[in-house]
């Protein structure tokens, strides 16, 4: 009877030892199919942190760029504004000197008819007559009135202005 129960106790063994060895192949079957999972996550892992890196490189760049041209832009809206201000002033002077010479024109046009100039003028030889009629303001005293009377306008529009 001795020998019967060794015999029982070992064949139960024997299963024991089957059904573990059974059971540690399945669980080798599950870790290989673990590792294979862990590996072809480590290579998505590092396609990610790939991408990320030449993303990053990217968003870089971007930023050098935009900041590049928005000192360009800048600078050249300060050039712009520059420029516009120099039109404005050179506008201004412009219209200041057809002003002046629509002044000029008017006061050379009233000594011209002034009567002094007129007088001077019928009196004048036939052959000068034509010319001073032409024109009137080569005459030394006709143009100096003309700019005295231009120099006065000047003074009484200095002095409206500064009031």
């Amino acid at each position: 009877m001795s020998d019967v129960l060794g015999i029982m106790i070992e064949g139960l063994v024997a299963i024991l030892l089957m059904l573990t060895i059974g059971y540690c192949m399945l669980l080798n079957r599950r870790l290989k199919l673990l590792r294979a999972d862990e590996d072809s996550l480590r290579a998505t892992i590092a396609e990610l942190i790939t991408a990320t890196e030449i993303a990053e490189r990217a968003i870089g760049g971007l930023k050098a760029v935009a900041h590049d041209c928005e000192t360009g832009l800048g600078d050249r809206l300060g050039l712009a504004e520059i420029l516009s201000a120099e039109l404005d002033r050179k506008l201004a002077a412009g219209k200041n000197v057809v002003g002046d010479l629509m002044q000029i024109a008017t006061a050379g046009r009233r000594v011209a008819q002034s009567p002094h100039v007129q007088q001077h003028v019928q009196h004048a030889p036939p052959s000068q007559h034509n010319q001073q009629a032409a024109a009137p303001l080569q005459d030394p005293q006709a143009i100096a009135a003309a700019v005295q009377e231009f120099a006065e306008r000047l003074r009484h529009k200095a002095i409206g202005r500064a009031a």
